[in-house]
């Protein structure tokens, strides 16, 4: 009897005829339809699977003739899960008509009358081309680009194994395509702008002359432009901290880059104001026609926060003042520029302006992680000439509030006399000796009356004077007269203000 028989057999169709004589194995009779109870086949008609049966055509310790023997003791008997189970139970048994509950095998195709799937076919090779010399010389730059097709390439890449001169000129286009893709980043250098601008400030000559004395101004203004235009726009609302010293004490305010920009732009159209440009507060009032008022007031009448918008006012305003001091020049008759508690002929308040866009513009540097270095040497020494020359005013008002106690030996002289002194001597780029007179704003200084002698590097002290150093924290050599020497350093931090 074949495997296959067998499946069959254990299927069975439920018919009577079907089964053993005996409810046995055997050729006609299937262990599928012998475990049913039956009314004519089996001695006792129990119930299939109670009995360990095995595939064989014995069964358990049972004769062959009966079909039943011992529980338990067929070798591979049947039970509740079919063939092989052996557990003595009953199970269910496929209705007549029903598909067998084990699956007949999956015949392969090789044992059918099927057709075997065709194999596929290879891809025929493509024929070299062949192309004349011209034409293969003209493809040495495509070549040396790897922008030919294969085809051409391997016929290029042939003929340069036979052709001299054609090796030679696709070796040259090699070489010059390797000039052409750098290994190093393509990226500019974040300081060649300003290298470039002070180049071009330095020696081309504007088709306006521009008053030696606005040039610092003219120079910062397009820096801090320079700087304002490579920053992206989430960077004008990075936060910035605005420091200066207030009664001898650090103070700050905290605002953004466009904030810082406004401030600018408040502050300097004192000196529009006073050139009889237009006011950039517009019909708005200040509390105080000071640096401070005036910036508070836009920022208070500003419905949001400045974004990169004001760098347009600020920009146009300062072409405005440049071109109008260049187109009026260097009367006799300049503007005062007044500053709320002080004024400031228009010369030094251009030189004001220049030296505050410069510390403003490294706050806004710092604040989007930009490089940004000092002015030019000359302009630098301007701007401490014009904080060496403040000195003697603030020292005489400080004396005056009390900030510092008259020193030993003190008396006043008359102007233009001279009277003790301090020499400021000041190192690196834009440096220079200054005589500063201690004992009245209207004395002169004197190499023959010095009492104190201080030494500090430019940018230090330009950042004295902007209140982004203390006194405290100076880098300076002292000589001399300490009290002299500490009333000049916070007299110099007294220079900065909002």
């Amino acid at each position: 009897m074949s495997g296959a028989d067998r499946f069959e057999a254990y299927g069975g169709s439920g018919r009577p005829e079907d089964r053993g004589a005996q409810g046995g194995i055997g050729e006609e009779g299937g262990p599928g339809d012998a475990g049913a109870r039956s009314d004519s086949g089996g001695a006792d008609g129990g119930e299939w699977g109670g009995h360990g049966v095995s595939r064989d055509s014995g069964a358990g310790s049972g004769s062959p003739a009966d079909g039943f023997g011992d529980p338990g003791e067929g070798s591979g008997g049947f039970g509740p899960g079919g063939p092989g189970d052996g557990s003595g139970g009953s199970g269910p048994v496929p209705a007549p008509g029903q598909p067998p509950r084990i699956p007949m095998p999956r015949a392969s195709v090789e044992d059918g009358d099927r057709p075997l799937p065709a194999l596929e076919e290879p891809i025929p090779s493509v024929p070299p081309l062949v192309l004349e010399h011209p034409v293969l010389k003209s493809l040495l730059g495509a070549w040396a680009l790897a922008a030919c097709s294969p085809q051409e390439a391997e016929a290029v890449e042939e003929h340069l194994g036979g052709c001299g001169s054609c090796a030679d000129e696709a070796l040259r286009l090699r070489e010059a395509v390797g000039l052409l893709q750098r290994p190093e980043s393509l990226d500019l250098d974040p300081g060649l702008r300003t290298r470039v601008l002070e180049s071009c400030l330095d020696r081309r000559p504007p088709r306006i002359p521009v008053p030696d004395w606005a040039t610092p101004y003219d120079a910062e203004t397009a820096r801090l432009d320079a700087l304002l235009q490579d920053i992206g726009d989430a960077e004008w609302h990075a936060p910035v901290r605005l420091r200066w010293f207030e009664a001898d004490e650090a103070t700050s305010r905290r605002t953004t880059v466009a904030g810082v920009i406004a401030h600018l732009l408040t502050v300097d159209g004192l000196i529009a104001v006073a050139l009889g440009l237009d006011d950039p507060l517009g019909e708005v009032r200040a509390d105080a026609p000071t640096p401070a008022g005036r910036t508070e007031a836009y920022w208070r009448a500003s419905h949001f926060p400045p974004t990169r918008s004001v760098r347009v006012p600020w920009r146009e305003q300062s072409h405005d003042l440049v071109r109008t001091v260049s187109f009026t020049g260097v009367g006799t008759g300049r503007p005062a520029v007044s500053y709320g508690t002080f004024e400031l002929p228009l010369h030094d308040a251009m030189l004001d302006r220049a030296f505050e866009c410069w510390v403003h513009a490294e706050d806004i540097a710092e604040a989007v992680d930009y490089p940004y270095g000092p002015p030019s040497p000359r302009h630098l020494n301007r701007m401490i000439d014009l904080a060496a020359r403040m000195l003697p005013t603030v020292l005489a008002v400080r004396r005056q509030t009390g900030r510092a106690a008259p020193a030993a030996g003190r008396h006043l002289v008359p102007a233009g006399e001279p009277g003790r002194s301090l020499r400021l001597e000041i190192e690196g780029h834009g440096g220079g000796e200054w005589l500063i007179p201690l004992d009245s704003p209207g004395a002169v200084g004197s190499a023959d009356h010095e009492v104190a002698h201080v030494a500090l590097d430019g940018v230090e002290f330009c950042r004295l004077a902007a209140g982004h150093v203390s006194p405290a924290e100076a880098a300076a050599g002292q000589l001399g007269d300490r009290e002299a020497i500490r009333d000049v350093l916070f007299a110099a931090a007294s220079l900065s203000r909002m």
